[in-house]
């Protein structure tokens, strides 16, 4: 029995033993796993930041000291990345549709070459009928502008005391052309140079009766182009009355830049079309090249004479015309149209130097003409660049929240709106719109902020169809008065509006108002007739944590791109007054 409790009391030892290995040398193990991948962690160089302070940077998660939200690891993908260099991802790259092309050589032969311009009156055959003696309207028988009239007829009748006067002479003289001959003829005379014919001078003879309302007969045909009297007005001898437009013939308008001018000389034939008209084309003739340019613009006036005795073509109408070129002489490398940003003086365009590695490179670009929907480029690329030709507005963009160098920003600072329209980003652009743009955009801007209250209220059927109607009002605006980068900027406008009125969830729309509020805030810096205060506002959070910016008309935050999920998330970062 003693030799059994001996043996029962060992094995309980044994067991014993190996029980405390298990459980303090498995512990005292994991430990050291533990502290061993800690270290690692440590020694790896990973970070942790807050993705609404950026600037809060730990060796470890945890949460952040400010906001208490948790910590995120930070993207060290910019590392080893120049100022003019930005990294996408994959997927970033296709949601944005960008796409690169290789920059070629264009093919020697004949080319073209596209002016915009605009249909005008030929100033040759605009007539304007004027008054041949004192008097008041009584009467005026042309009632719109751009009503047709004939040689001969009448368009209004006046009174006028002296014309009165001449009359009783005349039937005075009249009386006495036997005795005083000379008296009759220098009457007769004196009406003839009030622009009367023989044929009223001689009806005033026969009735013996004066004439107090006169009668005015236009001396050419054509469409009235303006009105410039109205019943009851005094007029003085030489008074216009009506301005009449021959639009049998009349002029086109264009504007060429610097670099064209060696393009074009007088009696040279074009080629013009126009929109109201896709399948017809006219033939016009260069009657004149302005001798100087226009120092705002850097442009040239080139007009052209069309035949319009069919009457298709109206004053005021957009037309384009093509210049055929000869490039024979050597092959000069191109790059579509799409993939240049223009900021006044600079050209820009994103290279992909390595196309298995989504990195992109601003560079700086001199271009020659534009020759069917191509810039040739003088220089800043070479044959086989990769130049990013769709999607280039959304990796300036990208570059522009990485603090990157973008069009705007040529130092690569952190974005700072500035007040009253400036910037004070390194680099400045600017826009030349006309006054009817700048009214325009103002009624587009409104709609831009109610879309912005829709996504605040994540309303996707009420952001729909604003988008819907702002597409259609910037696509009307790009028909108007502009430079190229505006004209740009505003077609960009339209697309972006476009593609969020295509969008049916709402997590489409706000990832398009990322870029279309991007657009209107550099649309809107350049605008001076707003007469408003608006509050440029930042979410850190937005855009996948890259941040996003939106415009306001109050300061306190109401942010479109989370909604009542984080409605007061962001904070103002500059103002446009």
């Amino acid at each position: 029995m003693k030799k059994e409790n001996i043996i029962y009391i060992g094995i309980a030892v044994v067991v014993g033993l190996l029980i405390g290995y298990l459980i303090f040398g498995g512990s005292s193990n994991a430990t050291n796993e533990t502290e061993h991948d800690h270290s690692a962690e440590i020694a790896s160089g990973e970070m942790w930041t807050c993705s609404m302070h950026p600037q809060i940077m730990q060796p470890e998660p945890g949460s952040c000291p400010i906001c208490g939200m948790d910590l995120i690891p930070a993207d060290s993908a910019e590392e080893g990345l120049m100022a003019n260099q930005i990294k996408m991802s994959e997927n970033a790259m296709v949601l944005a549709g960008v796409e690169t092309v290789q920059v070629g050589a264009a093919a020697g032969g004949e080319e073209s070459i596209k002016l915009s311009g605009k249909v005008t009156v030929n100033q040759k055959s605009d007539a304007v009928q004027s008054a041949y003696f004192d008097g008041r309207i009584e009467n005026i028988f042309v009632n719109f502008e751009g009503e047709e009239v004939k040689k001969g007829q009448k368009l209004a009748t006046i009174y006028a005391p002296s014309l009165v006067s001449a009359q009783q002479e005349l039937l005075t003289a009249a009386n006495l052309r036997q005795s005083q001959p000379q008296l009759y003829k220098a009457v007769r005379n004196k009406l003839k140079l009030w622009k009367l014919t023989d044929a009223q001078i001689d009806q005033i003879e026969s009735s013996g009766k004066v004439q107090e309302n006169f009668p005015i007969y236009a001396n050419v045909g054509g469409v009235v182009s303006e009105i410039m009297v109205e019943e009851g007005d005094y007029i003085k001898t030489g008074s216009p009355l009506v301005k009449v437009a021959n639009l049998n013939s009349v002029w086109a308008i264009f504007d060429a830049y610097e670099n064209q001018l060696s393009l074009f000389n007088e009696g040279q034939m074009l080629n013009v079309t126009t929109t109201s008209y896709p399948n017809e084309t006219f033939s016009a003739q260069v009657s004149f090249v302005a001798p100087t340019l226009n120092k705002d613009t850097r442009t040239l006036e080139v007009r052209a004479e069309l035949d319009n005795k069919k009457g298709l073509l109206k004053p005021g109408m957009f037309v384009q015309a093509e210049v055929e070129v000869s490039n024979a002489q050597d092959e000069s490398l191109t790059i579509p149209e799409s993939a240049v940003l223009w900021t006044g003086k600079r050209s820009l365009v994103y290279v992909q130097p390595d196309a298995n590695n989504s990195i992109f490179e601003m560079r700086e670009v001199q271009l020659g003409n534009l020759r069917n929907g191509s810039y040739v480029v003088n220089s800043g690329l070479k044959s086989g660049d990769l130049v990013v030709a769709k999607g280039t507005f959304t990796v300036d963009a990208a570059a522009q929240l990485q603090g990157k160098k973008s069009m705007m920003n040529q130092e690569g600072e952190e974005m700072q709106m500035g007040h009253e329209g400036h910037s004070s980003m390194g680099g400045t652009m600017k826009m030349e719109f006309s006054q009817e743009v700048q009214d325009e955009f103002a009624d587009l801007l409104e709609v831009y902020l109610d879309l912005k209250d829709a996504l605040v209220t994540s309303n996707r059927e009420q952001t729909q169809t604003l988008a819907k109607k702002g597409a259609g009002m910037a696509s009307e605006i790009i028909d108007m008065q502009m430079d190229d980068m505006g004209k740009t900027h505003m077609s960009k406008l339209a697309e972006q509006l476009t593609d969020m009125a295509s969008k049916e969830d709402l997590d489409g729309q706000r990832d398009g108002f990322v870029l279309l509020s991007q657009n209107m805030i550099q649309i809107g810096q350049q605008m001076q007739s707003l007469n408003t205060k608006l509050y440029v506002q930042h979410c850190p959070m937005a855009n996948n944590d890259k941040g996003a910016n939106w415009l306001s008309l109050e300061e306190e935050i109401r942010n479109p791109y989370y909604g009542d999920a984080m409605l007061t998330c962001g904070s103002v970062v500059g103002t446009i007054d």
